[in-house]
C-alpha cells in the first residue's frame, strides 16, 4: 500500500503549484508586455519569452501530466496517443525554458563584461532572433522522443498509457540521446551560468573599485552613482533569476547524477515508501516549482513592477466590484 502521507503530499502540492503558477505567469506576462517597468525592451523580451515558456510547463507538465495522472486516470489523457504527445510537449517547453534562462544570462553577461559586444548584441532584434531560435530547437531536439513510447495496454483496440520500449534501453543510439538529453537539460546549462555567474561578479568587483578611485579622485569624496546603482539593480535581477533556477534544479540534477553512476532505472510506477522514489518525485516537482518563482523575483527585486502590480490588482478590484453593483 502507498504512504497515504507522502501521497497526499505530492496530490495537493501540484494543484496549488498550478493554482499559482498560471495567474502568476499571466500576470507577469501582462505587467512586463506592457514596458513601464523600467526595462530595455531587450531584457524585457527576454522576461516575456520566459514567462510565456514557464506558463506552458505548468500547462502541459503539471495540469496535463501530474493533476491529469493523479486525477483523472483512465481518461483521454491516458491514451497513448494523448501521453505520447504531452511528453514531446513537456521535453520541447521545459528546454525552451531552462535554455532562455541561459540566453538571458548570457545577455546580461555581455551588457556587464563586454561594452564593444553589448552595442550590436544587446538589442531587441537579437534577443528575438535568439528567443525563436532556441524554441524552435528545443521543440526539433525532442521530436525523437516521439517513437521511444509504445502501449502499455490496449484494450478495444484503443492504446493505453505509454511504455518506453525495450530498444531505447538496448540502442546505443537511443542510450547517447538520453545522454545527450540529459547533459544538455540541465547540466549544461548549470555549468554555463554558474561560468557567467562567476565572470559577471568578478567584472562588476573589478570595475567597482576602479570607479570608485576615479571618482574619489575627481570628486574629493564618495558619491551616489546613478550608474553602479542601475548596474546593482540589473544584477540583482540577474542573480535571483539563475541563482533559484540552479538551487530549485539541484534535486533532479543529484538524481541524475545518482542514476547514473549507480546504474540503476529512473521509477515508473509509485512507491512512497521508496526513498529513491521521493527523491526523483521531489526533484521533479522543484524544477516545476522553478516556473512560479521569476513573479516572485520581478515582485522583490524591481520597484517598478511591483507598482504595476499593485495597478493591475486596484483594477481588477475596481472592475469586480463595478459588476457586482451592477
Amino acid at each position: 500500500m502507498h504512504s497515504p502521507a507522502n501521497g497526499q503530499l505530492f496530490a495537493i502540492c501540484y494543484p496549488v503549484l498550478a493554482a499559482v503558477g498560471v495567474p502568476a505567469n499571466i500576470v507577469a506576462i501582462a505587467i512586463l508586455s506592457r514596458g513601464r517597468c523600467g526595462l530595455s525592451r531587450c531584457i524585457t523580451r527576454y522576461l516575456v519569452s520566459m514567462a510565456v515558456t514557464d506558463l506552458l510547463v505548468i500547462l502541459t507538465a503539471v495540469i496535463l501530466n501530474r493533476i491529469g495522472g493523479i486525477y483523472f486516470r483512465n481518461s483521454f489523457l491516458s491514451t497513448t496517443f494523448a501521453c505520447i504527445v504531452s511528453t514531446v510537449l513537456i521535453y520541447s517547453s521545459r528546454d525552451s525554458s531552462v535554455w532562455l534562462t541561459v540566453a538571458f544570462t548570457f545577455d546580461r553577461f555581455v551588457a556587464i563584461c563586454c561594452q564593444k559586444l553589448k552595442i550590436k548584441y544587446c538589442t531587441e532584434k537579437t534577443a528575438a532572433v535568439v528567443i525563436g531560435m532556441v524554441c524552435i530547437l528545443s521543440c526539433l531536439k525532442n521530436i525523437p522522443f516521439y517513437f521511444t513510447y509504445e502501449p502499455l495496454y490496449i484494450i478495444n483496440n484503443v492504446a493505453w498509457y505509454c511504455n518506453r520500449k525495450p530498444s531505447f534501453y538496448a540502442s546505443p543510439a537511443w542510450t547517447a540521446f538520453d545522454w545527450f538529453d540529459r547533459l544538455l537539460t540541465p547540466c549544461l546549462p548549470f555549468l554555463v551560468m554558474f561560468l557567467l555567474n562567476v565572470l559577471t561578479v568578478r567584472h562588476i568587483l573589478a570595475a567597482s573599485r576602479v570607479r570608485r578611485r576615479l571618482r574619489a579622485q575627481s570628486n574629493g569624496e564618495t558619491q551616489s552613482d546613478p550608474e553602479m546603482e542601475s548596474r546593482r539593480k540589473c544584477v540583482i535581477l540577474l542573480f535571483s533569476i539563475s541563482g533559484s533556477f540552479m538551487l530549485l534544479w539541484l534535486t533532479y540534477v543529484i538524481n541524475f547524477l545518482y542514476v547514473r553512476i549507480t546504474n540503476t532505472n529512473y521509477f515508473t510506477g509509485f512507491n512512497f515508501n521508496d526513498t529513491k522514489f521521493i527523491l526523483q518525485e521531489s526533484g521533479n516537482m522543484l524544477q516545476l516549482l522553478s516556473c512560479c518563482t521569476n513573479t516572485c523575483i520581478y515582485t522583490v527585486t524591481q520597484s517598478k513592477f511591483r507598482q504595476e502590480l499593485k495597478n493591475t490588482v486596484k483594477y481588477s478590484l475596481n472592475l469586480i466590484a463595478k459588476l457586482v453593483q451592477k
